[in-house]
């Protein structure tokens, strides 16, 4: 289900200090991607060290072999999927290394699990740097909003990264999971959101996918929230032009695959969303330790 990408969600955790240092996103050609996969498509934001990154999706159109991801960062991800069969699930991955195999990593140099839902799984991954992901499946409607935040807790020479879903039908928050992973003492930092096509069969990029992100914040080390109102719109190495970004009532959205023309914001260009002087900080937020 998980290939291999020549952008991929690895390389994408590093475009947000490329931004920030040089201002552009590199881009380059690669013929073996062209009609067989939408191009991926993503959001980077700019803001400083955080210990809580807090996001909001409603995917509006999907189909069979996509990722939605609210809540990217220079150590994980965190989303939602629709599989190759349809099965909607909610995916939350840790990195602990930058090679492929899994099995190479030490066992004192690896994600480690902390806490875990009772209805959630737990597995390694590779082929993108290394870590520990999980998984719920949850039956997410295309329309409906939902809400994502990550906090990040140091402890040592580790973070520990926690991921919670607000649950709509049940109106609660509810912890994934919390792993722990080697980063020097580092919180929160290089933010991004995406929309992916992992089916890759060359009829998937036939298919439009979309989605709106907003009501983006970055909590402080200082305890303040911050609004996130600006992001650069970025793209994988697929040279195909069928994708497309911008803002529209209050939030980004991205756009890639069938008959999507980019007639809002162009690739690697800045989209900037009101700035509400009363925009409300998120509430009822769980209780993190």
């Amino acid at each position: 289900m998980y290939l291999r990408l020549s952008w991929n969600r690895r390389t994408l955790a590093t475009v947000g200090l490329i931004v920030l240092v040089l201002g552009v996103v590199p881009l380059s050609a690669d013929e073996k991607l062209e009609g067989i996969a939408c191009r991926s498509v993503h959001l980077v934001y700019s803001a400083g060290e955080g210990t809580a990154f807090y996001n909001e999706v409603t995917v509006e159109r999907s189909a069979p072999g996509t990722y939605f991801c609210a809540c990217g960062w220079n150590k994980g991800y965190f989303g939602i999927q629709e599989l190759g069969n349809g099965k909607k699930v909610v995916l939350f991955s840790v990195w602990d290394s930058n090679q492929n195999d899994p099995k190479a990593v030490g066992e004192d140099k690896r994600v480690k699990l902390l806490h875990k839902d009772d209805k959630v799984r737990i597995g390694r991954f590779g082929g993108e740097g290394t870590g520990g992901q999980s998984f719920l499946d949850y039956d997410w409607k295309v329309g409906a909003t939902y809400r994502f935040l990550v906090t990040a807790k140091v402890n040592g020479e580790r973070t520990e990264y926690a991921a919670f879903l607000y649950i709509n039908e049940d109106k609660k928050w509810k912890h994934l999971a919390t792993f722990s992973t080697l980063t020097g003492g580092k919180k929160l930092g290089g933010y991004y959101s995406f929309v992916e096509d992992f089916k890759r069969d060359r009829v998937s990029a036939a298919k439009p996918r979309q989605a709106r992100f907003g009501n983006t914040w970055i909590k402080t080390p200082d305890d303040k929230w911050q609004a996130i109102t600006q992001a650069r719109f970025s793209a994988d190495r697929n040279p195909i032009t069928n994708i497309n970004a911008g803002g529209r009532e209050g939030r980004f959205f991205l756009v890639t695959g069938g008959e999507t023309k980019n007639t809002d914001v162009k690739l690697r260009e800045l989209i900037q969303l009101p700035k509400e002087k009363e925009r409300s900080e998120p509430k009822d937020l769980p209780t993190t330790r």
